[in-house]
C-alpha cells in the first residue's frame, strides 16, 4: 500500500507521467465502455431474443404494450446492473419504498441512473475541462476522480434525503389521522371501515398518508389477514409511531380486546411523547443559540456600545 501511495505521488508531481497515466486511464474506460455497450446492444437486440418473441405470441407483446417500452428496457438492463448480493437488494429496496418508490422498477431504475452517473459525470467533466487550457494533466485527473465520487454518492444522498422528506411528512398526518381513527372506532366503525373513513378525511391536507391507510384498506378487501395488512404498512412506511399502532392493532385482533379503547390509550400515550419531545427541542434552544450570540450579536453589541469610548479615547491620545 505504502508503495501505491509513493507511486502515485510521483505520477501526479510528474507532469510527463501524469499524462500518460490519464491517457492510459481514458483509454481504459473507453474500451471498457465500448465493451459493455456492445454485450448490451447484443443482449438487447439478439435475434434469439426477438424469435422468442415471436414464438411467444401476442402476450408478451401485450405485456409490453401496457408497461412501456422504459420498463421493458429496464427489465433487460437489470441483470447488468444490479448487485449480486441479495442483502444488498434488499436494504436498497427497502430504503426505495420508504422514499415512496414501490415500482417494480424502482431499483433497476435506481441502479441504472446510478451506473449512468458513474460513466457519465466524468465525460461531462472531460468534456468540459477540455475547454480550459491551463489545467494540467494531473489536476484533471482529480477533477474525474471527484465526478466519479459524485457519481457513487449522489443517489444514495438524494434517496436519503428523500427518505426523510417522506418520514416527515408521514409524521407530521399522523396525530391527525389518528385522533380521527379513535373517533371512528369509538362512533362504532369497524377497522376497515374506520381506516377508510381516515383515508378519505385527510386525503387533502396528508396525502401521502392517506394513499398508506387506503392500501391498507385495499390490501384487506383483496382477502390479506388483517394483522399482515397492518404489519406491510409499518415496513412501507418505516416510522417508529406507525409501527407501535400497528403492534397494538394487531395485538388487539389477537386477543380479542377493544380497539377503541387501546387507540385511545396508544393516543393519551402518543400526546404525552410528542409534549416530551417538545419539551427536549425546548430545551436545546438556550444551547443552539450561544452560536448566534457569540459570533453574530455580541460583535455588533460590543461595536456599538464599546466603539465611540475607543475612538474617543484614541482622539484624546492622538493616536491617529
Amino acid at each position: 500500500m505504502d508503495y501505491l501511495i509513493g507511486l502515485l505521488n510521483s505520477i501526479l508531481h510528474n507532469q510527463q507521467a501524469a499524462e500518460w497515466a490519464f491517457v492510459s486511464l481514458m483509454g481504459a474506460a473507453v474500451f471498457c465502455m465500448g465493451l459493455a455497450g456492445i454485450f448490451l446492444v447484443s443482449n438487447i437486440f439478439s435475434p434469439v431474443r426477438s424469435r422468442l418473441q415471436t414464438v411467444v405470441g401476442s402476450e408478451s407483446t401485450d405485456d409490453a404494450k401496457k408497461t412501456g417500452a422504459l420498463v421493458v428496457l429496464m427489465g433487460k438492463v437489470a441483470p447488468y446492473v444490479l448487485p449480486k448480493k441479495e442483502g444488498e437488494r434488499g436494504r436498497i429496496s427497502e430504503r426505495l419504498m420508504h422514499a415512496g418508490f414501490r415500482g417494480d422498477t424502482a431499483l433497476t431504475t435506481f441502479y441504472a441512473l446510478k451506473t449512468l452517473l458513474i460513466f457519465g459525470l466524468p465525460m461531462v467533466v472531460l468534456l468540459a475541462l477540455k475547454w480550459v487550457s491551463a489545467l494540467t494533466s494531473a489536476e484533471t485527473l482529480q477533477a474525474v476522480a471527484a465526478a466519479v465520487l459524485v457519481g457513487v454518492v449522489a443517489p444514495n444522498y438524494v434517496l436519503g434525503k428523500l427518505i426523510k422528506r417522506r418520514k416527515r411528512l408521514l409524521y407530521n398526518g399522523f396525530p391527525d389521522a389518528l385522533d380521527l381513527l379513535v373517533v371512528c372506532t369509538e362512533a362504532g366503525f369497524g377497522l376497515k371501515p374506520a381506516i377508510q373513513r381516515v383515508a378519505d378525511e385527510i386525503s387533502v391536507g396528508h396525502p401521502e398518508l392517506a394513499q398508506e391507510f387506503a392500501l391498507v384498506n385495499a390490501e384487506m378487501r383483496a382477502g390479506v389477514d388483517r394483522s399482515e395488512a397492518l404489519h406491510n404498512l409499518s415496513d412501507r412506511t418505516g416510522l417508529e409511531e406507525i409501527a407501535g399502532l400497528v403492534t397494538l392493532l394487531s395485538q388487539s385482533l389477537r386477543f380479542g380486546t377493544s380497539i377503541a379503547d387501546s387507540l385511545r390509550i396508544y393516543s393519551e400515550e402518543f400526546r404525552d411523547k410528542r409534549m416530551q419531545k417538545a419539551e427536549e427541542e425546548a430545551g436545546k434552544i438556550s444551547t443552539k443559540l450561544i452560536f448566534p450570540l457569540v459570533f453574530c450579536m455580541f460583535p455588533a453589541f460590543f461595536v456599538v456600545a464599546i466603539g465611540p469610548a475607543v475612538v474617543g479615547l484614541l482622539d484624546h491620545f492622538q493616536v491617529y
